[in-house]
């Protein structure tokens, strides 16, 4: 990602409130899980920290978990953005990664993948596409809600690091994180709100 930024707008990501499978761990990439009641609660609870940011974009994954967070979190009318869905699991859909690590105790997916599924330079790309998008809108303030891995891997992206380092930044669920700049350089302004 060479291309300079034509302004430097703040870059929100929320992730989606809890769904049964983030709440027992297993993989959920494209399978189009509803929120629980609590993750209802959490998207709702995001309001709070976003009610007093001027949005001049708002961005969502095209899964319902994403949408229904975004309309949760006071913007029903949330652009969706294809690219900004959830890794693609493939074989590892629906499983836990302590399942995975007791047949390959080693496993970790920021340098395993996921067989029959995306690659992680792949993930990347879409989220390459995605910061482009949000450094050419000439936007002061975009929220962009999405998934835990996807902005993992987004944010190590923003801060032009290599995808593989989204490994160090947690993010809960119905989670806000501000990404920014200290002056002319990508930087966190907060995470996990």
């Amino acid at each position: 990602m060479s291309h300079a930024p034509v302004s430097r707008p703040q870059l929100w990501v929320l992730r989606h409130g809890e769904t049964e499978w983030s709440k027992s761990g297993q993989y959920t990439g494209l399978t189009d899980l509803p929120l629980t009641v609590d993750g209802e609660h959490q998207a709702a609870a995001a309001r709070q920290t976003l009610e007093n940011v001027d949005f001049d974009l708002v961005l969502t994954s095209p899964l319902r978990r994403a949408r229904r967070t975004a309309e949760l979190a006071g913007y029903p009318d949330a652009v969706v953005e294809p690219r900004a869905h959830e890794w693609d699991y493939g074989d590892y859909e629906g499983i836990s990664s302590d399942l995975i690590r007791k047949d390959n105790p080693d496993y970790l997916i920021w340098t395993h993948g996921v067989p029959n599924g995306e690659s992680l330079d792949q993930v990347a790309a879409r989220a390459d596409g995605i910061i482009e998008r949000v450094l050419t809108s000439g936007a002061d303030n975009v929220l962009l809600v999405a998934h835990g891995h996807f902005l993992r891997v987004l944010t190590a992206r923003w801060l032009r690091l290599a995808a593989a380092d989204g490994r160090h930044f947690i993010l809960g669920t119905g989670k806000v994180c501000t990404l920014g700049w200290d002056k002319k350089t990508p930087a966190v302004l907060s995470w996990g709100l």
